[in-house]
């Protein structure tokens, strides 16, 4: 849960501004977005958050009705802010919003953690994502157990006792370490380890997902006076190859992120594997390499995950640090952090979005009280090759609206349709040219038939072109892209474009693009003509 975090671990010290940002700064007064064309290809996700329901459901007991009404409302706003993915967090605690032998039904949807809320959500929300062609990212925490208690002191092994009898941790209580004020799996355990792969990759192949997302939790944070209590586990599994226990920890998270990532491509290729980290790999002060920042705490030395090793081994699909703070923020700025995670990610087969932080928009800070801070970040990525889109943390907190940014993003921003970059190291392979049937003129709009072949599995949508007049341009330019149109399963694909005016003649022409998002070439056109007066 990425916003209570970030306010505990201080930032101290100061570093230079950075030229790139001048840069930007220039480009920015010169021309600003309003003014530009958003890219054609282009990831636009919000996180989902379910634990403590942050973003959904709402609060615990809805009924399935109101459950499903409020993911729809949901993905109808994602749809409006001109988005095409979700990223849904279904396993918080160690427990499911799906029926699962890992873990019992998440007390997030009913009140009581094990209780079944009636229905698969999981099932539900992919279906109704895939409904609007908007990608599902299925988000699992691996070894968070428990939130934070609300009893004075700190978490025992007693706790397990508040879980649902079928909790898995209370069945394997040896796997189970207190940190804190919170219970965890021991990364350092291998049957744990195991365990928690297996359980998400029930929902691979069970699920239609898209992706497996993990975030910035591996070992917890450090608390200030606490080292985490896993020395027996040290000494029964690592002392043996490791001469200290934090490089045994760091294989310990590496393992567990290459196994998983070679299970999901064996069972399904095409599912994507992506990680959100903390911001900052190494601080320049404890490694010339690291970047140039002072942060409190960081991936490699107090959270255990080398996010560069991943990167080299690409053990991943793609990486979504989580830069949560303001350009020129003098100890971890935006643009120098983008800058540094752009180098990292330079010639290999790993794809680049940023972490957005839209919850610091408007609060109580001089900077993110601008309303061009967050804006500007997106311009600065697109100034960027290798960044290839953003994730913003999270849905509720768009829908807020602070300074006005939903409507920064429907109206400019993303005001053009983007399709999700492809991945050429999974699949490189466009589906054929499709055969667009008819298009013609009803009293309800210009109802168009995409292809009347629902068999070809290489096609996961289409993508609708249309332009004024009855002549082609260009299918490169965004503004030119109506709509994307998911296959249907069975019968015809059809979609009714109701934004056409009676008096304009028209072009429509499509292309056929698989579940990886490679496109075809362009269709036949069809010219459909004003209506006669």
């Amino acid at each position: 849960m990425k916003k209570r975090k970030l306010g505990k671990y201080a930032i101290a010290a100061t570093v230079g501004a950075s030229l790139l940002f001048q840069q930007i700064q220039n480009v920015h007064a010169e021309t600003t977005s309003q003014y530009s064309i958003p890219p054609k290809h282009e990831l636009r996700a919000a996180w989902i958050a379910s634990v403590v329901n942050i973003d959904w459901p709402s609060a615990t007991g809805l009924s399935e009705m109101q459950q499903k009404s409020e993911f729809i409302k949901l993905l109808d706003d994602v749809e409006m802010m001109g988005m095409n993915s979700v990223v849904v967090q279904i396993k918080p605690t160690a427990d499911a919003f799906y029926p699962s032998n890992y873990g019992p039904w998440s007390k997030y949807l009913t009140g009581t953690q094990g209780k079944d809320p009636g229905y698969d959500p999981l099932a539900f929300m992919v279906e109704e994502a895939h409904k609007r062609n908007i990608e599902f990212h299925a988000w699992f925490n691996p070894y968070r157990i428990t939130m934070p208690r609300t009893a004075p002191g700190n978490a025992t092994l007693e706790d397990l006792n508040t879980l649902a009898e079928n909790h898995p941790a209370r069945k394997h209580p040896d796997w189970v370490v207190p940190y804190g004020k919170q219970l965890y799996f021991d990364p350092g355990n291998p049957d744990a380890r195991q365990f928690i792969i297996d359980g998400i990759m029930e929902v691979v192949k069970k699920y239609d997902i898209d992706a497996v997302h993990l975030d910035d939790y591996f070992y917890p944070y450090r608390i200030a006076g606490q080292e985490f209590p896993d020395q027996s586990s040290y000494e029964k599994y690592g002392k043996q190859k490791f001469d200290n226990i934090e490089d045994w920890r760091r294989d310990n998270v590496d393992q567990f992120v290459k196994v998983l990532h070679n299970s999901i491509k064996k069972e399904k290729s095409y599912v994507k594997f992506g990680i959100s980290p903390f911001g900052v790999w190494r601080n320049i002060a404890k490694d010339p390499t690291g970047s140039n920042t002072t942060a409190g705490q960081t991936n490699y030395d107090d959270l255990f995950a080398d996010t560069r090793e991943w990167i080299n081994k690409e053990y991943l699909d793609y990486i979504t640090p989580q830069i949560y703070w303001n350009i020129g923020f003098e100890p971890a700025a935006y643009d120098i952090l983008a800058n540094w995670w752009t180098k990292e990610v330079k010639g290999k087969n790993i794809d680049l979005y940023i972490g957005q932080a839209d919850y610091k928009i408007n609060d109580n800070n001089a900077a993110w009280a601008l309303p061009d801070e967050l804006p500007k970040q997106i311009e600065l990525n697109r100034t960027i090759p290798e960044i290839k889109g953003s994730m913003h943390f999270s849905i509720k907190d768009l829908n807020r609206n602070p300074l006005g940014i939903k409507d920064r993003l429907s109206q400019d921003l993303y005001r053009t349709k983007a399709l999700i970059p492809s991945m050429p190291w999974l699949d490189n392979q466009a589906p054929k040219t499709p055969k667009f049937e008819k298009a013609s003129r009803t009293k309800d709009g210009i109802q168009l038939t995409l292809n009347t072949h629902p068999n070809d599995h290489d096609v996961s949508y289409y993508v609708v072109y249309r332009f004024d007049g009855l002549h082609k341009d260009s299918i490169d330019d965004p503004r030119n892209i109506l709509t994307t149109v998911r296959k249907s399963k069975n019968g015809k694909t059809t979609y009714l474009d109701t934004t056409a005016n009676i008096d304009k003649d028209y072009t429509y022409e499509i292309t056929a693009v698989d579940r990886l998002h490679n496109e075809s070439k362009e269709s036949n056109q069809i010219k459909v003509k004003a209506s006669k007066k």
